[in-house]
């Protein structure tokens, strides 16, 4: 099963690879370099969210109409096709709308589009199929192997991006994104060779049909625990102020300090690094201080992260944007572990219903976050005629939201977090961590 559980981790990582060339790298080309709106940047980047919903069909289709005799070979395949292809054409898009703006955008949400639905595609199919493959019993550590392999293999791209990108001109960085996605290609296919068995029409062991529920049900289930009800709004606000930078911080590093677009990429390996270390963390603070406070705790980092990034751009100081993207990065990881340790204590018989509400929040609150991060920026640089001003306040907002979460936190009845107060191994949590997302 090791062999298995590592070809589906090169699946996974080759997926999350395309992300960071588009996530991190296009976002900031497109604000600082072609000066884009960043309202029609963040659309774009956060279609995979507003697709998020489709899962559930992709996911339910694929039970019923296997191909070729596998139920999600096919389907990951052309999931990968499908993102591979966007990060290919997706600068071309971009760069053909200082020429043709309205053909460039059509261009541009066509190829957005396709990777934004092959991340659903691909990711549905390989997450139901490490779970197949695993059983009950393997499935945690299954996933936990596949999660710090994507986050192994994020930090990586985002290096060898950068280096790639050395010199930048328009033309390195379709040959690059060209290059990642030939690798995530390559990757992707190493993971699928033999990795299925193939199942006959009525083979009685084949895997059964998962339970999905649509979006919908979801949120009907959660909104009848009046705990779990609040935490869900807690949940959306304090993930879309901590998510809503998404598509902001490299293009203000641009704007800010005047990085260069190699260097910027960077920023997504200390991330990357940052989450690995909250992992580690986690569990000795938790025994310490107890999960609530830990949450608290990685909100209140992420809010000195803000606050640092955000006065750093004012004064100048280039040293305490990457502080403050570290502590931002500590904070976030902090918060999303514990805050998802926090959930399932308050259900234990209802885990995986709490697991598909994190995932729902999630998706909203990063389709939230980014597109009114994106406007707000927009709308003050407007106001102010400086587009520093527009980043700067983006980042206070995001602060000022997180401290209101912080309260609704303390509203929350702590009662229901102490009936079950289990303990997470760091393979445990990655495993939530990366079903959740």
């Amino acid at each position: 099963m090791l062999r298995k559980s590592l070809q589906l981790a090169l699946i996974h990582a080759a997926v999350a690879m395309t992300l960071v060339p588009i996530n991190s790298t296009l976002n900031r080309v497109m604000i600082k370099e072609l000066a884009l709106s960043a309202t029609l940047v963040a659309i774009l980047a956060s279609l995979p969210y507003l697709f998020s919903p489709t899962q559930v069909m992709i996911g339910s289709y694929a039970d019923r109409h296997p191909l070729f005799g596998r139920r999600r070979t096919v389907y990951i395949a052309i999931g990968l096709a499908l993102c591979v292809t966007g990060v290919i054409l997706a600068p071309r898009a971009v760069f053909l709308m200082p020429e043709n703006r309205t053909l460039g955008i059509l261009f541009s949400l066509l190829t957005f589009g396709a990777w934004g639905m092959g991340y659903n595609f691909a990711s549905v199919s390989y997450l139901s199929l490490a779970s197949e493959l695993s059983g009950e019993k393997g499935r945690s550590r299954t996933i936990a192997i596949m999660w710090f392999v994507m986050i192994l293999g994020i930090i990586l791209t985002s290096i060898g991006l950068s280096r790639l990108l050395e010199p930048y001109s328009p033309e390195r960085l379709e040959n690059s994104f060209t290059i990642i996605a030939m690798i995530a290609l390559a990757l992707g296919a190493i993971g699928l060779i033999g990795l299925e068995p193939r199942y006959k029409h009525n083979d009685a062991t084949g895997p059964v049909a998962e339970n999905r529920r649509p979006w919908g049900q979801l949120i009907r289930e959660v909104m009848s625990y009046p705990s779990a009800r609040n935490f869900f709004f807690y949940l959306i606000l304090m993930l879309a102020a901590i998510l809503g930078q998404d598509v902001l911080l490299e293009p203000f590093a641009g704007e800010a300090f005047g990085l260069r677009v190699e260097e910027t990429t960077r920023i997504t390996s200390i991330w990357g690094t940052c989450v690995l270390l909250t992992l580690a963390l986690a569990n000795p603070l938790e025994k310490k201080i107890g999960k609530k406070r830990v949450a608290q705790l990685g909100a209140v980092i992420a809010v000195a992260g803000f606050v640092l990034i955000a006065l750093s751009g004012l004064l100048a100081v280039k040293a305490g944007f990457f502080s403050g993207v570290v502590l931002l990065g500590l904070g976030t990881g902090l918060a999303t572990v514990s805050n998802l340790s926090l959930m399932l204590d308050m259900t234990t018989d209802q885990v995986g219903l709490f697991i598909g509400a994190w995932g729902v929040s999630n998706a909203l609150a990063r389709l939230l976050g980014t597109v009114l991060g994106g406007v707000l920026r927009d709308v003050v640089t407007q106001i102010s005629a400086n587009a520093l001003v527009g980043y700067v306040v983006v980042f206070f907002v995001e602060a000022a939201l997180l401290i209101v979460s912080l309260f609704l936190l303390r509203r929350i009845d702590t009662r229901q977090f102490r009936a079950y107060d289990a303990e997470f191994s760091a393979a445990e949590r990655a495993a939530l961590m990366n079903e959740a997302t």
